[in-house]
């Protein structure tokens, strides 16, 4: 029997999942379906404890999406970068994945609850309940007054990151490309500078994955809290510019922030590929990598669940007590593994919530 380790997640995709589920959602929720990388049933089993639930409205396109592992499958790739997309274009997917999310807890009141501060993260994980902390993977939702920012906020929003991978009013992300560099389109506009002087008065999390080079630096020039990316990994190790470089991760560093790891096969593999054949060297490279840069204090899980494509000795959340096993067959001491996995994550959340 396997050392269930309880951990927390700093991304997931689990709410499009579900917004795009046909009714009872329930039964994809509470784990009847057994199908995509999360569920209520699954994640108990895992030892999943907590984690940063995202609302990511996908790009709007006249025809079906494109096949993304197929295009990813043999780099060099570069895909198409969505258009920008408006506040009122966003914003009805937006409110009904915050709304699924609260749904989640009315479902099951006794395993899970959203949580807005650390104190209740840690108070829900310490009885055995899921601590669900609400997400947005792209500011698309927050119009250019700023007004919903605080309607999202009521409604449990602790982690915003400003840019998915198109542009936004905000700032600009980097293409879904290999190989390719962070260093690519401009900063943070004037609306995005006050995005985030106006997430620090909250005490809303910024999340700099996949923000392009000149976005980052902004971010850290303007905001007044530590620097996090919730779900990303190490440019030196795999050239996506999704990752990041070492200067970077010497700003996260520096300001107390936090990496979350990102599971996704193609942020992973140093050629690359979309594919989930792998070992768990690729993922061991870059945790060490991590860890050398920030300090183990600075490092944990940022799986990016249902929203890519993971390695198959991972295969959904069932999986990560195996990459743990990994972690400690490499050398990797409990108290480490249990600072990767939990405490890491919510010291990083008290310092910025």
């Amino acid at each position: 029997m396997r050392d269930i380790i309880p951990f927390f997640d700093g991304h997931n995709d689990f709410l499009l999942r579900l917004m795009f589920t046909p009714e009872p959602r329930e039964d994809t929720w509470l784990g009847n379906t057994g199908k995509g990388h999360l569920d209520l049933q699954r994640m108990k089993e895992a030892g999943f404890s907590g984690g940063l639930f995202a609302i990511f409205v996908p790009p709007i396109s006249a025809g079906p999406p494109p096949d993304f592992a197929a295009l990813m499958a043999n780099p060099p790739y570069e895909l198409p970068m969505p258009p920008l997309m408006s506040h009122d274009q966003a914003q009805p997917m937006a409110l009904t994945m915050a709304g699924l999310l609260h749904r989640m807890e009315r479902a099951a009141p006794d395993d899970f609850k959203v949580c807005r501060t650390a104190s209740e993260i840690r108070a829900a994980m310490s009885k055995d309940v899921i601590a669900g902390v609400m997400h947005m993977e792209g500011a698309e939702a927050i119009g250019p007054d700023l007004d919903a920012l605080y309607l999202f906020h009521d409604m449990g929003l602790r982690s915003l990151g400003p840019v998915w991978s198109r542009p936004t009013i905000f700032g600009e992300g980097v293409p879904m490309k290999f190989p390719g560099s962070p260093d690519i389109g401009g900063g943070l506009t004037e609306k995005g500078k006050d995005l985030v002087r106006l997430c620090n008065q909250l005490g809303i999390m910024i999340d700099l994955s996949h923000m392009n080079q000149a976005g980052f630096e902004d971010v850290a020039k303007v905001s007044q809290r530590p620097l996090v990316a919730t779900h990303s990994n190490a440019y030196a190790c795999c050239e996506s510019p999704r990752n990041l470089t070492d200067r970077q991760l010497a700003q996260i560093r520096e300001t107390g922030g936090m990496v979350g790891f990102n599971y996704a096969t193609f942020y992973i593999r140093e050629d690359g590929k979309a594919s989930p054949e792998m070992d768990w060297q690729p993922m061991i490279r870059h945790m060490d990598y991590l860890i050398e840069h920030l300090g183990e204090d600075h490092v944990g899980l940022g799986s990016d669940f249902d929203g890519c494509i993971v390695p198959k000795l991972i295969g959904d959340v069932t999986g990560v007590p195996n990459f743990l096993s990994a972690l400690s067959a490499h050398g990797y001491g409990k108290a480490l593994i249990t600072k990767l996995a939990t405490s890491n994550w919510l010291n990083c959340l008290e310092r910025c919530l």
